[in-house]
């Protein structure tokens, strides 16, 4: 077995090639393909967004990150280590904060920590039970049963719990699934701590606007293909498509023939909205027409694309 020095960083915290993964037939259930072939490079230091719509293959990946599912073909490689050649030291560079709430009811969270603690082998004298409960803001329930935790309580646990052997990959599963606003905040202030700490974060979510604001680069997956890898702002940049809103006051004419690809909408305050394609008409050009056909220009103002956008006219042809 090879092991790399633990001095030697990685310039990859996630390396797949070739990835792929079919669950087999079972009963009248015939052979899924979940993941057909995917290569993606995950760089240390990043906060980086996992996404697709449902079924895409996204909680396979991590599952096979996790080492809960078998990969069917390719290579995983996490922190430099090889899963196939190095499993325990490539397991132990990685933690999963999962959906789902997997805590024994009738463990408090300092006994969840120590005995999650005990199963990766952390000795006692390197634990730091005391401070993660303090980083996730349990401290006042250690000693209380988790059945007694609310839901965000458990959530925060369930972070907790994935961060005792201290990773040097955090993979956070829908973190904020279900959670009020005031827990969302307080994970995301843990997540910037911990990675401005050096940590790797892995986040997938269906909140797109959480992931334009925390990620520094995404990976779209559909039906088990990458669809697309990029910096977050390259993302945005590539949907050509910005939405300019005139208010005209009280007027209530009808809006003129417009060039092609514009399209206008009145809005129910009033206002115009006329989506368009800055690579094919600019905004002036729209003003332009506007005015000389007399609609009165009140305020003007300009709606940019956002990852919802650009999420949609990936996946929904595909």
């Amino acid at each position: 077995m090879t092991v790399r020095s633990p001095s030697a960083l990685p310039d990859a915290a996630i390396r797949l090639t070739g990835l792929q993964k079919t669950y087999a037939a079972s009963g009248k259930v015939p052979p899924k393909t979940a993941l057909k072939g995917i290569d993606l490079t995950i760089p240390r230091g990043a906060i980086f967004g996992l996404l697709g719509p449902n079924g895409a293959g996204k909680s396979t990946i991590i599952n096979i990150l996790a080492g809960l599912v078998n990969k069917t073909a390719g290579r995983v490689e996490i922190w430099g280590y090889d899963q196939d050649v190095n499993p325990r030291q490539s397991r132990a560079a990685i933690g999963v904060m999962p959906q789902e709430l997997n805590i024994d009811p009738f463990f408090t969270p300092r006994a969840s920590l120590e005995v999650q603690a005990g199963l990766y082998g952390v000795a006692p004298r390197d634990r730091w039970t005391d401070e993660i409960l303090a980083l996730v803001g349990l401290t006042a329930q250690a000693e209380s049963y988790t059945r007694q935790l609310s839901g965000g309580m458990k959530r925060r646990l369930l972070l907790a719990k994935a961060l005792v052997h201290r990773p040097r990959i955090l993979v956070l599963d829908e973190p904020t699934a279900g959670v009020d606003i005031a827990l969302r905040q307080m994970l995301w202030d843990n997540v910037r701590t911990l990675n401005a700490q050096g940590m790797t974060i892995i986040l997938t979510t269906h909140y797109l606007e959480e992931a334009e604001q925390m990620c520094d680069e995404i990976a779209i997956i559909n039906h088990g293909e990458l669809v697309v890898r990029d910096r977050t702002t390259a993302l945005l940049a590539h949907a050509d498509s910005k939405t300019l809103v005139i208010d005209p006051g009280a007027w209530s004419g009808t809006v003129p023939p417009l060039p092609p690809g514009v399209t206008p909408e009145r809005r129910a305050d009033g206002r115009l909205a006329l989506a368009y394609a800055p690579g094919r008409v600019q905004a002036d050009q729209i003003i332009d027409i506007l005015r000389g056909a007399g609609v009165p220009i009140v305020d003007v103002g300009i709606e940019q694309p956002d990852l919802q956008d650009v999420f949609l006219s990936l996946t929904s042809n595909r």
